[in-house]
């Protein structure tokens, strides 16, 4: 199969700009995580009504629990998506649940929106026997096959790959003929009218699933690289050095606009921003954005942002960011895609004591993982970054849980407000404490449909 092979899928949507006019989201996924917890239960899938007309608005309508502990649930994606519309064979119904810790991947069938159920579960034995890899991470249909980011080999080192699965949900084996220069693998996304992939670096599954250390970036143990692909080809056609302002790039997005080579990277460690465009000649990558570290009484090194999460608004206008240290979420206009101007900034939690109280309660973390409404309006965010993270820079969060917030965004003039009547108490699960992660709606997302 060739990396621009690709079936369509009947429910995803023709354009950004159709999907922008869909219907309004009423129920929204995110993952509960006990692993890493004090709390000796399974990870499992919460179903949030965000239907602001129902009586169970704002509260968790439905958990699926997965048959094992210890998984990591982290990210999470659909069997298909808008970059392949128009098979009527195709169908948005499964989503891609794999455990970041585990290597388990789970299969769950949510043609009842509001009570998905287990359909597969692939053991990780079986990922390793086919593939050699380990720490599964970012998911994306890829036509009527799936293609999965894996962070590390067998013993949890670098560089990874990535695993390809096909519509029956049965592991192929690797999906890349070569890895180039690449030292890490992370986040991903592709633009086949551009014959490109773009992959960031995180680091080795063993140096950041049992905590961050400092010395492990001084170690070379993080990444700093953007590949470049040839998607057609599958192997690396250019790599970028991002260089001591460029430690650990995580999340990558580019335009919706399929005719589009713009784009852009969070940086996590070095807390800020790169675009990338074609010139004429090739790939060029600037740095857009740049935030400032902060001295904090007890911290042994001047506290850094730490942007986690980045999206970009179906219609390309605005880009969010998160920083998960600091707690602020962002928006920036991108009209001018090299030239960001900030528009609405919004403290919700963080390490600065910056963070505010919602309906009683003191948010534990800070935003971290975003995800925006198909019109642009409705900004999610939850708490929880990675359990042996969140247990260094938030212990409080393993008393108090997470939590899901939803903030109103102005697309006219800019701006961020927070929406005091929706919380979403994960500390409040019947299991105990809980955290939630990354999130999708059933009808797809800023961050998981791409078009041709």
């Amino acid at each position: 199969m060739s990396g621009t092979s690709h079936a369509c899928c009947g429910p995803g949507y023709a354009s950004p700009a159709e999907a922008m006019k869909g219907p309004r989201e009423t129920v929204l996924y995110t993952i509960g995580l006990y692993t890493g917890t004090s709390v000796d239960a399974p990870d499992y899938l919460a179903t949030v009504d965000v239907d602001p007309s129902s009586a169970s608005y704002g509260q968790v309508i439905h958990r699926l629990e997965m048959p094992y502990t210890g998984d990591e649930l982290h990210h999470f994606g659909w069997n298909a998506c808008s970059s392949c519309h128009g098979d009527a064979g195709a169908e948005r119904r499964f989503l891609v649940v794999p455990g970041f810790a585990s290597s388990r991947i789970y299969i769950v069938d949510t043609k009842d929106p509001r009570a998905p159920v287990l359909y597969k579960v692939i053991e990780p034995e079986e990922v390793v026997a086919k593939t050699g890899l380990t720490a599964p991470h970012t998911v994306h249909c890829l036509g009527r096959d799936i293609i999965i980011a894996m962070l590390g080999n067998a013993e949890g080192e670098g560089p990874g790959g990535f695993l390809l699965m096909n519509e029956a949900f049965e592991v192929v084996g690797r999906w890349e003929r070569g890895l180039g220069g690449m030292r890490y693998n992370y986040d991903f996304w592709y633009q086949p009218r551009h014959n490109v992939m773009v992959s960031s670096e995180f680091g080795a599954p063993n140096a950041f699933l049992p905590g961050f250390k400092l010395e492990d970036v001084a170690a070379g143990r993080y990444g700093r690289h953007l590949h470049f692909w040839d998607f057609e080809q599958r192997t690396v056609a250019q790599s970028f050095d991002l260089g001591a302002d460029g430690q650990i790039p995580l999340e990558v997005r580019f335009h919706h606009d399929p005719d589009s080579t713009h784009g852009f990277v969070g940086v996590a460690l070095s807390s800020n921003v790169w675009h990338w465009h074609k010139n004429g000649q090739g790939w060029e990558i600037e740095k857009v954005i740049e935030q400032e570290p902060v001295d904090l009484e007890g911290f042994p090194v001047p506290l850094p942002p730490l942007i986690t999460d980045i999206l970009i608004s179906l219609d390309d206008r605005f880009m969010y960011f998160s920083n998960w240290l600091h707690g602020d979420l962002r928006q920036y206009d991108i009209t001018d895609p090299a030239r960001p101007k900030l528009t609405g900034q919004l403290w919700l939690g963080g390490m600065l004591g910056k963070g505010m109280e919602i309906q009683g309660r003191r948010i534990a973390g800070g935003p971290q993982m975003i995800q925006l409404s198909l019109d642009g309006k409705r900004l999610y965010t939850t708490t929880s970054l990675l359990s042996s993270w969140d247990n260094l820079f938030y212990p409080g969060m393993d008393a108090q849980g997470s939590c899901m917030l939803q903030v109103d965004c102005d697309t006219d003039k800019g701006g961020l407000t927070l929406n005091t009547g929706f919380l979403v108490d994960f500390g409040k699960e019947p299991r105990g404490p809980a955290r939630a992660h990354e999130m999708r709606y059933p009808g797809g997302d800023c961050t998981s449909d791409i078009w041709l």
